[in-house]
């Protein structure tokens, strides 16, 4: 049982795009207890680990935070100086209290609150249990509601492919990717049919030979991704997430927009997919009809998952793998709101996700804060 504990309505776990826009609109909405939590030495979340030639010119998309405008960066401009620098000024205009570097290891029902007796008992409260910088634990925080907004970075996914123990040649995910400058001369296999394969596709293509891997065939948009495009996308990873289902990856529901660099791409044969390998060797990899292909170098551009192992001890995952939500809230236990989760996972879709969570924790948990 602990004894030292601290208290606060909300917590806020993370301060990325989504929990900023959280953040920020439990101020306005007047709630003063609340508590926002950081894994990042510094502002810019995720953003702050993108490797140096996704520039503010190739990133897809930057959505102004709450009363902000739009961030304004040179082209040129590397995407992991301009936008944790808009974070930033974000953070100093609203005088918004990040307390980091925290890392929270664990979300669970307080073990020493009261159970009440009455037929509509309120929601028990919840302990946030945390580390420092340097491991050691921190004074535990007592809440009655945590946005939870730690996205994705932090949980590569690569997948098991027999053999990669015996690859001699350098393996790094999307994650750990630095520059094209650094396989100059190489063989280099990319793996992985998202945006993020195709920015590696592009920018090792001018350096080095490239090999492209995909499970499936890549779905190629030659329309521009508009809004009804858009409003369709979201509705079906809303669809999957009402369902209890596993959040599949963006481009499974909005395909690839041909741009006029992936159209220049095509035309000197940069976008030649190959079916996914079979296996790693110790010099490359076994194709699907057989053939041996030797490669200095494997990119596994294959995504990630959500952040979520601190709220394991809750047991929101259902039998098919996924959460099943309500808008933000989990469904199962509307004291956790998940933002930057399914159809939220977007920079536009944090915003509104961080502004709807608020609404909705107020009308369930402070339902006098929500009337006035």
């Amino acid at each position: 049982m602990d004894t030292d504990v601290r208290t606060a309505d909300v917590v806020v776990i993370g301060a990325g795009q989504a929990g900023l826009s959280a953040a920020h609109h439990l101020r306005r909405r007047g709630v003063e207890s609340t508590v926002v939590l950081d894994a990042e030495d510094g502002p810019g979340g995720a953003w702050r680990h993108r490797w140096d030639g996704l520039t503010m010119a190739t990133v897809n998309g930057i959505r102004e935070l709450p009363g902000m405008p739009a961030p304004v960066a040179a082209d040129h401009e590397p995407a992991h100086r301009a936008v944790p620098a808009y974070f930033a000024a974000f953070e100093r205009r609203t005088g918004l209290e990040i307390e980091r570097p925290v890392r929270v290891t664990l979300v669970e029902d307080d073990p020493s609150a009261e159970r009440s007796g009455t037929s509509t008992p309120a929601p028990a409260p919840l302990l946030v249990r945390s580390v420092g910088a340097d491991g050691s634990p921190r004074t535990p925080v007592r809440t009655r509601a945590v946005l939870n907004a730690t996205g994705t970075w932090t949980r590569p996914f690569v997948p098991a492919v027999p053999g990669a123990a015996q690859f001699r040649g350098r393996q790094l995910h999307t994650a750990q990717y630095p520059r094209a400058e650094d396989f100059a001369g190489q063989r280099v296999g990319i793996v992985g049919g998202g945006i993020s394969a195709l920015d590696h596709l592009l920018a090792l293509g001018a350096v080095a030979e490239t090999f492209w891997y995909t499970r499936r065939e890549p779905e190629f948009r030659d329309a521009e991704f508009d809004t009804e495009a858009g409003r369709a996308a979201v509705a079906g990873v809303r669809e999957r997430v009402e369902q209890g289902l596993p959040v599949r990856s963006v481009v499974s529901a909005t395909g690839l927009v041909r741009t006029p660099a992936l159209r220049e791409a095509e035309r000197h044969g940069l976008l030649e997919r190959r079916p996914m390998f079979t296996a790693l060797t110790p010099s490359g990899v076994r194709e699907a009809d057989g053939a041996h292909t030797a490669l200095d170098a494997l990119v596994w551009a294959t995504g990630f998952r959500p952040e979520l192992r601190h709220l394991r001890r809750l047991g929101l995952h259902t039998r098919h793998g996924g959460i099943t939500m309500d808008g933000t809230a989990v469904a199962a236990d509307p004291r956790i709101h998940l933002l930057g989760y399914g159809p939220s996972a977007s920079t536009i879709g944090a915003n509104r996700a961080g502004r709807a969570a608020v609404h909705r924790v107020l009308a369930d948990l402070f339902p006098r804060s929500a009337a006035a």
